[in-house]
């Protein structure tokens, strides 16, 4: 099994920054694309950013130029820089990671979620 677990969530005020970290561990062959996608109650859950395993980032358009995606392939870690905060940008931030398994079999994992709130 793989876990995901995240943390750097929290309360700022419009115009500050958080950066928020997943660390996956267990059993992993290799780690695919890792990302951070959040989720409003009531709304679908959105992408944020993506990172392949090269380090190619994909951002949402609402979040470039402020959000910034990175990754430790060493520590199987991955960050969001988040700068420029907007109440807009509240919301539970869930990181995902598609892992491969022994026989090339790719699975989905998602974290328990971080709360990160903007307040104006």
């Amino acid at each position: 099994q793989v876990q995901l677990v995240e943390s750097g969530g929290g309360l700022v005020q419009t115009g500050e920054s958080l950066r928020l970290s997943c660390a996956a561990s267990g059993i992993i062959f290799r780690l695919d694309v890792m990302g951070w996608y959040r989720q409003v109650p009531g709304k679908q859950r959105e992408l944020v950013a993506t990172i392949t395993s090269s380090g190619s980032p994909n951002y949402a358009d609402s979040v470039k130029g402020r959000f910034t995606i990175s990754r430790d392939n060493a520590k199987n870690t991955v960050y969001l820089q988040m700068n420029s905060l907007k109440p807009e940008d509240t919301s539970i931030y869930y990181c995902n990671a598609v892992v491969v398994h022994v026989g090339n079999l790719r699975r989905d994992y998602w974290g328990q979620g971080t709360q990160v709130t903007v307040s104006s």
